[in-house]
C-alpha cells in the first residue's frame, strides 16, 4: 500500500482464480460429455489439457530474499507440476469411455472448485481485514 492506503501492484490472484474456474468448468462439461455418450459406438473420450500447462509460461520460481533462507537447486524451485496421460481402454464397440475413470475425473474437478473458492473467500476476508485497519 503507498501513503494514499491504495494497493500498489496488481494483484494476480483473483485473475488465476477465475482462468482456474472456467477451466473447471470446461473440464467438467467434458466429462460429462463422455458419460452421456459412453454407450455411444466408436466414441472417443475427450479431456481437456492440465491447468498447469496454461500456467508453464510463466513458472513461479521460488526466491530467497534473506541469506538465512535455504537454498533450493533449480529443478527443487521449479514450481511446475508434470502431468501423467491416462491410458483409455478400447471396447469392441470402439467406444473409449471408462465410467470410474470420469467420474474420478468429476471428483478431482469438485475438490480443486473447492480449493480454488476456499482459497480466494481467505484471500478476500484478507483483503477485507486489512482495509478495516
Amino acid at each position: 500500500m503507498n501513503q494514499n492506503g491504495d494497493v500498489v501492484g496488481p494483484l494476480y490472484l483473483f485473475e488465476l482464480a477465475s482462468s482456474q474456474a472456467r477451466y473447471l468448468e470446461l473440464r467438467q462439461s467434458t466429462i460429462a460429455t463422455n458419460v452421456a455418450n459412453a454407450n455411444t459406438p466408436g466414441f472417443k473420450a475427450r479431456d481437456v489439457e492440465p491447468f498447469n500447462k496454461v500456467l508453464d509460461s510463466t513458472p513461479v520460481r521460488l526466491a530467497t530474499t534473506s541469506p538465512s533462507h535455504l537454498q533450493l537447486s533449480a529443478a527443487e524451485s521449479d514450481t511446475r507440476a508434470t502431468a501423467k496421460k491416462d491410458s483409455w481402454d478400447v471396447v469392441h464397440s470402439g467406444n473409449s469411455v471408462s465410467l470410474e475413470q470420469e467420474m474420478i475425473k468429476g471428483s478431482d474437478v469438485s475438490r480443486d472448485y473447492s480449493m480454488n473458492s476456499a482459497v480466494v473467500r481467505s484471500f478476500h476476508r484478507m483483503l477485507l481485514s486489512s482495509a478495516k485497519t
